[in-house]
Parts: C-alpha cells; sequence; structure tokens
C-alpha cells in the first residue's frame, strides 16, 4: 500500500511518500518514493527560535508546492487536462480551509488541475507541537482526504521518532523497520521533548520520566543564544565544545555545571537551572573570548550528556529492558551518542537504536512509517467511514494518546 504522509508540528514542512506491506512492515523493505522537507530555520533564526505564527503562515504558504515536489518525485503527478472542480466542491474545501487562507487559494489553484493520485491514506501528525503549525497541516490533510475521497491515518508525532530510531537504510531508497526486544525504553530528545517512555509491547508506551520545565533541545538553543550563536543552537554548542576537547582534557576545565536533578530519584529532567547556571557565569565573565565560548560550551554539553545517560541506563536497569531507542534532533548530539554507546557496551542484552541523521529531525518519513506499523496492527483503520471534522490538532498530545483515534469515530 501507498501512504502519504504530512509533518507540520513546528517549523518544517514535511511531505512523504512510501510504499510498503502492511501485512509484514517488518519482514518486508519499505519504499520512500519521495521524502521532501522545506525548512523554516532562515526564518525564524533571527528570533531565536521558532515563532507559532510565522510557522503557521510559512506551512500555508509551503504545503502545496512541497506536495506538488513530492508527488513529481514519487511518479504519481499527473496533471488533467480540464480542472476538476464545480460549486460544491469549492465551497468545500473553502470551508475546510477557512482558517487558512493563503493555502485555500493555493489549493485551488493546483490541487483541480491534478488527477487523483494512486496512493491509499493520508497520514498527518496531529500532536504534540505548535498548535497553529499542527492546525495548518491537518486541514491540509482534511482537505486533500475530501477531494481525493481518501482515508485519514491521525499520527502521534513522538511515535514517529520513536519508530525513526529503528528504520534502517536498505539499498538505494528502501528501508527496514526492525522490531525491538520488548520491554524496550525510548529516550526522546529535541527541542519541545525530554522523555523517557517505556514500551512494554509493539505500540504500547507509558511515560516513566520527562521534563519539568525547559527540553533539553531548548535548553542548547538558549544557550546557545547567551553566547551569541547562530540557531538552532545544538550543532554550533557542539562544535565549540569538540574544539575545546580537541585541546584540552575536559577534566582539566576550570568551568563544571553541576548535572542537573543528577541524584533525583526519579526519571524526570530539568534544564532550566543549567540554563541559569550558565547565564550566571557568562555575567561573571564578562567579555567571552572565543576559548571561554568554547569551555562553557563543553562544560555545558558534558552536564547536559551526564545526567541525559545516567537516567536513561537507570531506567533501563529499573525495567529490565531489552533495548534502548533514542530519537529526537537531539540524538544527532555525537557527544551524547557516544557516551551511551559506551554504557551499553558494560551492559549484555540490551541493543541500542539511534536515528540516521536525516531522519533524527523532524520528518514526514518517519510518520509515514509509523502509519504503515498502525495499519498493520489495525486495517479496520482504512475500512471505517468517519467524518473528519472531529480530527483536531492537539498540542500537548502525549505519547499515550498515540492510536487514540483508532479507538473511537472522529465524528
Amino acid at each position: 500500500m501507498k501512504i502519504l504522509a504530512i509533518e507540520t508540528s513546528c517549523d518544517d514542512t514535511a511531505i512523504s511518500i512510501i510504499e510498503g506491506d502492511e501485512q509484514a512492515p517488518f519482514s518486508n523493505k519499505i519504499r520512500a518514493l519521495s521524502n521532501i522537507i522545506h525548512s523554516q530555520i532562515e526564518v525564524h533564526a533571527p528570533y531565536g527560535g521558532v515563532f507559532p505564527s510565522l510557522a503557521k503562515r510559512e506551512h500555508g504558504k509551503n504545503l502545496v508546492p512541497v506536495l506538488h515536489k513530492a508527488l513529481k518525485e514519487a511518479s504519481l503527478l499527473r496533471e488533467t487536462a480540464t480542472k476538476n472542480k464545480d460549486a460544491e466542491f469549492e465551497i468545500r474545501i473553502k470551508n475546510i480551509l477557512e482558517r487558512e487562507p493563503e493555502l485555500s487559494t493555493a489549493f485551488m489553484e493546483c490541487i483541480p488541475s491534478i488527477e487523483i493520485p494512486a496512493i491509499d491514506a493520508i497520514a498527518v501528525t496531529y500532536g504534540p507541537g505548535l498548535p497553529p503549525a499542527l492546525w495548518t497541516g491537518v486541514n491540509f490533510a482534511k482537505a486533500l482526504a475530501s477531494a481525493w475521497k481518501k482515508p485519514i491515518i491521525p499520527m502521534n508525532h513522538l511515535e514517529g521518532h520513536i519508530i525513526a530510531a529503528l528504520m534502517k537504510k536498505g539499498s538505494d531508497s528502501s528501508y527496514f523497520v526492525e522490531k525491538p526486544h520488548f520491554p524496550a525504553l525510548a529516550l526522546l530528545i529535541s527541542g519541545g521533548h525530554t522523555e523517557l517512555i517505556l514500551i512494554s509491547d509493539f505500540l504500547k508506551y507509558k511515560i516513566v520520566g520527562r521534563t519539568r520545565d525547559d527540553a533539553v533541545g531548548e535548553a542548547f538553543d538558549k544557550v546557545a543564544r547567551m553566547l551569541g550563536l547562530p540557531y538552532p543552537g545544538g550543532p554550533p554548542i557542539s562544535h565549540l565544545a569538540g574544539i575545546f576537547r580537541s585541546k584540552k582534557n575536559p577534566a582539566e576545565s576550570s568551568i563544571a555545571f553541576t548535572p542537573p536533578m543528577l541524584h533525583s530519584g526519579d526519571f524526570d529532567f530539568s534544564f532550566s537551572g543549567i540554563k541559569t547556571a550558565v547565564l550566571s557565569h557568562i555575567k561573571k565573565t564578562g567579555d567571552l573570548t572565543d576559548e571561554k565560548k568554547e569551555e562553557i560550551a563543553c562544560a555545558f554539553e558534558n552536564a547536559v550528556t551526564e545526567v541525559l545517560v545516567k537516567k536513561t541506563i537507570d531506567a533501563a536497569s529499573c525495567y529490565g529492558v531489552r533495548a534502548i531507542l533514542v530519537g529526537g534532533g537531539v540524538s544527532a548530539n555525537r557527544n551524547i551518542k557516544n557516551a551511551l554507546e559506551r554504557k551499553i557496551e558494560s551492559m549484555p542484552g540490551i541493543d541500542l537504536f539511534f536515528p540516521s541523521s536525516h531522519l533524527s529531525l523532524d520528518n514526514a518519513l518517519m510518520i509515514a512509517a509509523a502509519a504503515l506499523l498502525r495499519v498493520s496492527e489495525n486495517p479496520y483503520i482504512l475500512k471505517r467511514k468517519m467524518d473528519y471534522s472531529g480530527l483536531e490538532a492537539d498540542g500537548n498530545a502525549g505519547i499515550h494518546d498515540a492510536g487514540r483515534f483508532e479507538i473511537s469515530s472522529i465524528a
């Protein structure tokens, strides 16, 4: 079957089309027919973070062009000689996209000129994320479903990151989703999330630890801004930290930030305190030389790495897990990855999964793959007739909400 997935949870407009066997999603390869991501980093970089209203506006501008490119790359784009629309169709689409005027105009100019593509379903991220951005993607999916008469598979963004960690690149554009041994533990680390999730069985989740304030990626961004580094902050901080390590043993550094909540006795996190500690140190230091920035970046990254690794390993031991999955944008951090790998070496019987670098950030390919797994577990998703007016974006959706739209009618 073919699934077209839409991801607009934050500042990337992403659409992917995959083809896979829903009856054997693990043993057979998944072909990525297209995987298009339009980044908004340049739009938000001057502000040092993502502005929800700007993200919404950019999604409205980008979704139709990104869809067009995704269909073309997947060899599913067929132009019609005459536009396939009537007054009733136009009214229906405008009602669905009434809060997305620019998107509505672009939709009516393009979609009626395209033949209905040979896809089986449309997957869309409903949450968590920035509500304005999520709503744009959800409404776009509703409009496409209405125009093309295709079912919608509402998907949880966090589940997408979990599945991304299990996706291994095959030949050409194919992927294989590895099925881990259960129970498993997922560490999700990004700009919006820091959570430890116990996976007792296939697609069954329970949060066992989470941040009480800032997400770890948010802390990286804010510390980077304090140091005068560009947004997003993770890569430039890691770069400076690497330079410092190449010059000096971090143990000899004059700076040492306390890893937050390291001995709290639970699996929760907090990153607001270390952010304040960095700011206080910078104010005491005064003018920052390049060398001092490198040392601060290294000390910050070391403290964050220590608490992430310790809590993850402690939780893994507590629950007797057989696999650890790491997902989200911060999973691309080399220091964190190396530290976890070193710990796992002394823990036989536990497999460690990290996503490929191109799957660590937000993308629609992971949403499409997760949707395929959902269909494999519950084929009824595609057969049920439903009114999708009840499908809503949920910025605060948790991993426990994954699959919630499978249980009862959306209407």
